[in-house]
């Protein structure tokens, strides 16, 4: 029997206007697993450190018996055109995720699986686990995962043509300067060992 696995990477920050004064990042959570308890086996979606806030009271007030790993801290002086503030962020935020991920109680947690797998809001996802929406959640992963057909990539190559897909990650990651380069490596790693 295979080994189960669940890989996932924060990446690509995007910097998102909320209104003419108010601006913020999120983060792409990108999961591939074979595991039994994921819905989908891969899936994208994009969250703001504020909804990773939300789900870590959530699970730990779910889980009181289980000591969960930090979030990077809030910092007063996060400062989002500093790639360096950002990518530290990122890397806090992807560490979070793993260490959640081993844990088979968290794991077990809907609202983990909501927030890994759609793009509903905290208080969507809160009212999805307590029986006040039409959907149950599972029902909420297949619904998003229809919508947002970016799955298997392969095929949307096949589909698009090499070519936009290159342009469309290197517009996302240029703006991020000099630090992108450990994201990328990320992303391709399967590819570039075969090269070696």
């Amino acid at each position: 029997r295979l080994q189960e696995f669940v890989t996932v990477l924060v990446r690509d920050p995007r910097t998102q206007k909320e209104d003419s004064w108010h601006s913020y990042i999120d983060y792409e959570i990108f999961i591939h697993t074979n595991s039994m308890c994921f819905t989908r086996k891969t899936s994208c979606v994009r969250r703001r450190f504020r909804e990773f806030v939300w789900l870590r009271q959530r699970l730990q007030s779910n889980a009181v018996l289980i000591q969960l790993p930090e979030l990077p801290s809030k910092t007063p002086f996060f400062n989002m055109n500093n790639p360096h503030h950002v990518d530290h962020r990122r890397q806090g935020l992807q560490e979070f995720l793993e260490k959640i991920l081993q844990d088979a109680l968290l794991l077990s947690d809907s609202r983990l699986h909501l927030f890994l797998q759609t793009q509903l809001s905290p208080e969507d996802m809160e009212a999805c686990v307590s029986g006040q929406t039409k959907y149950s959640v599972a029902d909420a992963i297949h619904k998003f995962a229809s919508l947002n057909r970016r799955f298997p990539v392969e095929d949307e190559e096949r589909k698009k043509g090499k070519n936009d897909v290159d342009s469309d990650s290197e517009s996302s990651s240029s703006r991020l300067g000099p630090s992108d380069d450990s994201i990328s490596c990320a992303c391709k790693a399967s590819p570039a060992s075969e090269e070696s």
